[in-house]
């Protein structure tokens, strides 16, 4: 199974990451890939099973489930329902972790996927490029204008 990975050192504190990253229905306002966000169910933006759909900057559409959601851990789970890009079982992980010699903060950002073989360097790298580590900066940039 390919995975895209990347991670970011935000200037801001854990407090102010985490209520970024863990509005479901707010990464349109962060990540650049993203044009729009529409939550099917705006009234819980952190419900398990909440549905978002997400219009691309490219144009392409996007909807995106979550699986999980764990404010202890700080961490956040979604899954692809539909969308242009070839894959199956899309799994994505965000971690928000506290530095504390620094009160920085530390957020790591994975996917994993199926596809087809011939699809697998081309998919992980537009994941770890255009959606991963585009989205850390959009959201390093985010979260020190709080």
């Amino acid at each position: 199974m390919p995975e895209a990975f990347a991670s970011a050192v935000i200037p801001a504190r854990v407090t102010t990451v985490w209520r970024v990253v863990r509005d479901f229905g707010g990464l349109a306002i962060w990540q650049p890939a993203v044009a729009g966000c529409v939550l099917a169910d705006p009234e819980a933006p952190d419900r398990v099973g909440g549905v978002r759909t997400l219009s691309m900057a490219d144009g392409e559409t996007v909807v995106e489930s979550l699986l999980a959601l764990d404010d202890h851990a700080r961490s956040l789970t979604y899954g692809i329902v539909s969308s242009p890009y070839p894959v199956h079982s899309y799994r994505a992980v965000m971690r928000v972790v506290p530095l504390t010699a620094t009160d920085e903060t530390f957020v790591d950002w994975s996917v994993h996927f199926d596809c087809d073989r011939s699809d697998t360097d081309e998919l992980t790298k537009t994941f770890r490029t255009g959606i991963l580590t585009a989205g850390l900066r959009g959201l390093a940039g985010h979260c020190g204008t709080l």
